[in-house]
C-alpha cells in the first residue's frame, strides 16, 4: 500500500444479479469515502435478466463492464475483471458479491488494514440484513476439523477452541486479527499479492476458489487480516438451501483438500465428510443428501461443474 489516499478498484461478478446489483453499486458511493475509487468493473457471466442494463443505469461511479459471454464461473470472472484494470495505478482490488452492501466509510479501514508489511488480503465484518453477525472466518481445513464437524456439527465445533474450521464464536469477531481464509463475498486484495500469486483457480467453477486463493497466498507468506471496523451487509447465497449448490460446495471442499494433502490424508478426509453429510442426510437434510450422492456417485452434470 502506497502512502497517502488508498487507490482502490472494485470487481463485482454478476450472474443474473439484477435484483441486487443496483443496491450494491449505489452503496459504493458512500462506502468508498476516504479512498480513491479508481475503477468499478462488473464482470458478467452471461446474465439474461438485465444485469448489465442495471449497471449501465448507475451514475457517479468509474464503471466499466466485462462480458464473458458464458457462465465461466466466479474465478474466471474475477480474473477477467482484474485483467481489465491497470494495476500500476491501484493499491488493492476489492472483490465483492453483488448481494453485498457497504456501510458508509467501510472501505477505508479495510484499506488501512493492508498497510503493515505482510498483510495481503483484508476482509470485513459481515452481517446479515437484520444486523446479526454472519460468521465469515475460517481456519485451515484439516482432517481433525472435518472429523469434529462430522461428529458434533460445524457450529459447535467452531466454538470449542480451534476445533472447527468455521469460526462461530461471536467474540472472535470483535477484535481484528489473522485468519486462514474467509468467505469470498468481500475480499480486499493488495496488488502485490495479485502480481505474486497470480490468477484465481478457474477449475473451481463456484465455491472453494476463495479458499484456494487465500491458502495459496498464505503459503507465500501473505496474511489474511480480519478488520471488524469495516462492515458490509451480505444477503447470502443459496448453498444452504439449494441441493445442487450444496453438493458442489462439498465436492469442491474435498477436491481442494486432495490437491494440498497426501493421498491417505485426502481419503480419510473424504470419509469424514461423507460420514458427516450422511448423518445429516439421515436426519432429513436435503442438502446433505445431495452432497452424499455427489460424493459417492457424482453425476456427469455435477462432475462437469466441479471439474
Amino acid at each position: 500500500m502506497t502512502p497517502g489516499t488508498p487507490r482502490i478498484a472494485v470487481v463485482i461478478v454478476t450472474y443474473n444479479s439484477a435484483e441486487v446489483l443496483e443496491g450494491c453499486l449505489r452503496s459504493l458511493v458512500e462506502g468508498s469515502r476516504g479512498v480513491r475509487l479508481t475503477d468499478v468493473v462488473v464482470a458478467d457471466n452471461a446474465s439474461k435478466d438485465g444485469s448489465l442494463k442495471i449497471a449501465a443505469g448507475v451514475t457517479g461511479l468509474p464503471l466499466q463492464t466485462v462480458q464473458l459471454g458464458r457462465n465461466a464461473g466466479y474465478a474466471a470472472a474475477i480474473n477477467a475483471g482484474i485483467e481489465a484494470l491497470d494495476l500500476r495505478d491501484i493499491d488493492a482490488v476489492y472483490v465483492i458479491n453483488p448481494d453485498c452492501r457497504l456501510r458508509p466509510g467501510s472501505l477505508l479501514p479495510l484499506a488501512d488494514a493492508l498497510r503493515p508489511p505482510g498483510r495481503g488480503i483484508a476482509v470485513p465484518r459481515m452481517i446479515n440484513p437484520d444486523g446479526s453477525l454472519q460468521p465469515s472466518l475460517r481456519r485451515t481445513p484439516t482432517l481433525r476439523r472435518a472429523l469434529a464437524e462430522a461428529l458434533i456439527g460445524g457450529d459447535l465445533a467452531g466454538r470449542i477452541g480451534t476445533l472447527g474450521e468455521l469460526v462461530t464464536d461471536p467474540r472472535e469477531y470483535e477484535r481484528p486479527g489473522v485468519a486462514a481464509w474467509a468467505t469470498g463475498a468481500a475480499m480486499l486484495i493488495s496488488t502485490d499479492v495479485i502480481r505474486e500469486i497470480g490468477p484465481w483457480d478457474e477449475s473451481f467453477l463456484l465455491y472453494s476458489e476463495e479458499t484456494e486463493f487465500a491458502l495459496r497466498a498464505g503459503d507465500r507468506g501473505w496474511a489474511l487480516w480480519y478488520e471488524p471496523a469495516s462492515v458490509i451487509e451480505h444477503i447470502g447465497g443459496d448453498s444452504g438451501v439449494n441441493p445442487t449448490l450444496a453438493a458442489l460446495l462439498t465436492v469442491n471442499k474435498v477436491k481442494l483438500f486432495r490437491r494440498r494433502r497426501s493421498a491417505p490424508a485426502s481419503f480419510a478426509y473424504y470419509l469424514a465428510v461423507v460420514f458427516g453429510e450422511g448423518v445429516r442426510a439421515l436426519a432429513g437434510r436435503r442438502t446433505s443428501r445431495a452432497s452424499v450422492v455427489a460424493l459417492l456417485r457424482p453425476s456427469r452434470r455435477l462432475q462437469k461443474l466441479a471439474d
